[in-house]
């Protein structure tokens, strides 16, 4: 995963804002991440959280040296809560979520809360939210990410700055696999890497697992042909 803002793809629009409210001290206290799978959200919102509570920060750059970048980094952060909406969307659950935000964080400036899938929050977990959105402490921030952002009430949208996240266009999608190959030595063809990058539609994330199921289906050079025949692809 990206670990700056710089190294996040096609999505400069975004990373952009970012930066500048870092800079100038005017990030939200509630962020809304929308978009399609693969796009970057959640990578986004670490990034967000370190540059937040890095020991430089608040800095669009962070560091990823100190205590706070490191525990963020291999997700062991203490004032960092990653929560998955979708196994935790109980009023009991998002209850204790505000009686815990009461308190300091341990080691760092900010206590942030990324909650991904935020839209599969019961309506009663999200009643449960609002008054927290409306008059959040000074140390507490939010991160919401979510693929559909139809199903948040227009209460909780309307308290939150929101960013949508574009799908990743194919030559971009291209251009990262071939990075990685790069790296990792891996033999592979333009026309290949392209095939794959369209059958990603846009998701980054998808195009890193068919890359690597291309590299189990192939004993050496990876080549179109290999990628058409180990998708069950139509050839154009």
């Amino acid at each position: 995963r990206p670990q700056t803002f710089e190294q996040v793809i096609a999505q400069t629009h975004i990373t952009r804002t970012l930066t500048n409210a870092i800079s100038s001290g005017r990030v939200a206290h509630a962020i809304l991440f929308s978009g399609p799978r693969g796009t970057g959200k959640t990578t986004v919102a670490r990034i967000l959280a370190k540059a937040m509570n890095c020991q430089d920060g608040p800095t669009p750059v962070p560091c990823n040296l100190c205590r706070s970048c490191n525990e963020i980094t291999v997700g062991k952060a203490v004032d960092v809560f990653e929560i998955d909406g979708a196994s935790n969307n109980s009023v009991d659950q998002i209850r204790e979520l505000r009686e815990n935000i009461k308190y300091m964080p341990a080691h760092s400036p900010h206590k942030i809360y990324i909650i991904d899938e935020v839209h599969m929050l019961t309506k009663e977990a999200f009643n449960a939210l609002l008054k927290t959105l409306e008059e959040p402490p000074d140390h507490v921030k939010f991160i919401f990410c979510t693929t559909d952002p139809q199903k948040i009430p227009i209460t909780v949208l309307s308290r939150c700055q929101r960013f949508d996240f574009r799908r990743i266009g194919v030559q971009s999608i291209a251009q990262h696999l071939k990075a990685i190959c790069k790296k990792e030595n891996i033999q592979i063809d333009e026309e290949a890497l392209l095939l794959i990058a369209r059958k990603a539609d846009g998701s980054l994330r998808d195009s890193q697992s068919i890359l690597d199921q291309m590299v189990s289906f192939t004993e050496d050079r990876i080549t179109a042909e290999n990628v058409i025949r180990g998708l069950g692809l139509i050839e154009q």
